[in-house]
C-alpha cells in the first residue's frame, strides 16, 4: 500500500481547497477482507475514499473520527465506513455479494446501493462531542451524494470525484479521486472555469490507470497552478483486538456469559469483527478467567 496517499492543496489565493488521493491498496484490502463482488467493491471503496477526503478537510486532530453511513435500500444493504485524522479507514457492507447488471459497460453502483434512502456523516470530535448531518440520497453513486451532503450540511459547494476500477477477476486495478471545495470570494467566471475543467476531466480511475498521481490530477483542474500542502499516507486499519473483545465479554455480565458457555456446542466461542472480519476464539476456561479477573 506504499502508493496510497492523500494530498492537500489550495488554489486561487486560497479561495479553493483541493484534496486528491490514490487509495488502490486501501480498496483492495477492503475487497479482500469482505470478499465483495465488483459493484459492491466500487460502492464500499467510493464511500471509504469519501470518508478519507472529508476527514482530511474537517478533522483537526488524529484521534478524531468520522463515520459515513449509507442506507440506500439496495441489495448491498447498509454501508458504514469510519476514518480518523491519521488517514486510517475501515468499512463494512451488509451484503458483500450483491449484484446489479452493468450499465453501458460500467459497474452499476447505484444499482447495488439504491437511491431511496439517506447518507449520514457523523463527526466524533472527542470529549463526547459529536455532530451529525443527514441528507437524502441523490443518486446512490456516492460521489454526488457526498457533494450534496457538503453543500446542504456544511454549506460548502464541493465537487467529489471518486472511482474504483475492478478487473474481471474481481481485483482492484485503480481507486482514487479528488474533492474540490469552493470558498467565498470566487467570481462567477472563476467558478465556471473550475466546473468546466472538472467536467472535461477523464474519470479518476482512467487518470490513475494512465499513471497520474494525485498531484497531477490537481494539475489538470488547476493548470494555472496551485499551492501544494502536506502529503500523508492512508491505510486500512481496524482497531479491534482480543483485549477489546475481552472487555465486551465482561460487559455481557456473569449470567449471560455462563449461558453462552453452557449452550455453546463448539469447543470455542468465536467472535468476529464486522469491520475487518478478524475472528477471535475464546474457550470456556478463558471466558470464565476473563470474568474472574474483572471482579
Amino acid at each position: 500500500m506504499d502508493r496510497d496517499y492523500l494530498v492537500r492543496a489550495t488554489a486561487l489565493d486560497e479561495r479553493v481547497r483541493a484534496f486528491a488521493l490514490n487509495a488502490t491498496g486501501v480498496v483492495s484490502e477492503l475487497r479482500r477482507r469482505h470478499d465483495t463482488y465488483p459493484a459492491v467493491t466500487a460502492a464500499l471503496g467510493r464511500t471509504a475514499m469519501g470518508a478519507l477526503l472529508i476527514s482530511a478537510a474537517t478533522l483537526k486532530e488524529e484521534e478524531q473520527l468520522l463515520t459515513v453511513d449509507v442506507k440506500g435500500g439496495g441489495p448491498a444493504g447498509r454501508i458504514v465506513v469510519t476514518a480518523n485524522g491519521r488517514g486510517e479507514v475501515r468499512g463494512l457492507v451488509g451484503n458483500p455479494h450483491a449484484h446489479a447488471e452493468s450499465v453501458n459497460g460500467k459497474l452499476n453502483v447505484s444499482g447495488v446501493v439504491g437511491s431511496k434512502g439517506f447518507l449520514s456523516v457523523t463527526k466524533h470530535l472527542g470529549m463526547k462531542d459529536s455532530y451529525q448531518g443527514t441528507v437524502e440520497l441523490l443518486s446512490g453513486e456516492i460521489g454526488d451524494d457526498l457533494a450534496y451532503y457538503l453543500l446542504q450540511s456544511e454549506q460548502t459547494p464541493s465537487a467529489v470525484g471518486v472511482g474504483v476500477f475492478v478487473q474481471p477477476d474481481h481485483s482492484v486495478e485503480a481507486a482514487g479521486g479528488y474533492m474540490i471545495q469552493l470558498l467565498p470570494g470566487l467570481s462567477e467566471t472563476e467558478i465556471a472555469a473550475i466546473e468546466q475543467r472538472i467536467a472535461d476531466l477523464p474519470h479518476p480511475t482512467q487518470l490513475l490507470r494512465d499513471g497520474a498521481t494525485p498531484e497531477e490530477i490537481l494539475e489538470r483542474i488547476f493548470p494555472e497552478g496551485y499551492t501544494l500542502g502536506d502529503s500523508s499516507p492512508i491505510r486500512f486499519h481496524c482497531p479491534c483486538s482480543r483485549e477489546r473483545f475481552e472487555s465486551a465479554i465482561v460487559s455481557l455480565g456473569h449470567d449471560e456469559v455462563q449461558r453462552i458457555i453452557e449452550e455453546e456446542e463448539e469447543p470455542f466461542t468465536e467472535v468476529v469483527c464486522h469491520f475487518c472480519n478478524e475472528s477471535y476464539q475464546f474457550s470456556p476456561v478463558e471466558m470464565e478467567a476473563i470474568l474472574e479477573a474483572a471482579r
